[in-house]
């Protein structure tokens, strides 16, 4: 059993649709779920959008970085109210 909802292999899409995939799949994750991110290079820019448009909201835990795939766990944090 995966410990991610979902993953999105943005090799797999055109770029300029690889931005709309990954903010949705994130937006369908449950509080406290986990999605894989695999990408062929450093998806840093990315980090900063998700700091940028969702700041406190995610964690962000490299799994592999590189030379050839990158992959990141991007885990919606559950908020205490």
């Amino acid at each position: 059993m995966s410990d991610f909802a979902a993953q999105v292999d943005v090799r797999e899409y055109p770029p300029k649709d690889r931005q709309a995939k990954i903010f949705g799949t994130y937006d369908s994750l449950k509080p406290g779920e986990q999605m894989e991110l695999v990408n062929d290079h450093d998806p840093k820019p990315l980090r900063h959008m998700f700091m940028a448009e969702l700041p406190d909201q995610f964690i962000w835990n490299y799994l592999e970085e590189g030379p050839d795939v990158w992959r990141v766990a991007i885990q919606k944090k559950e908020h205490i109210k």
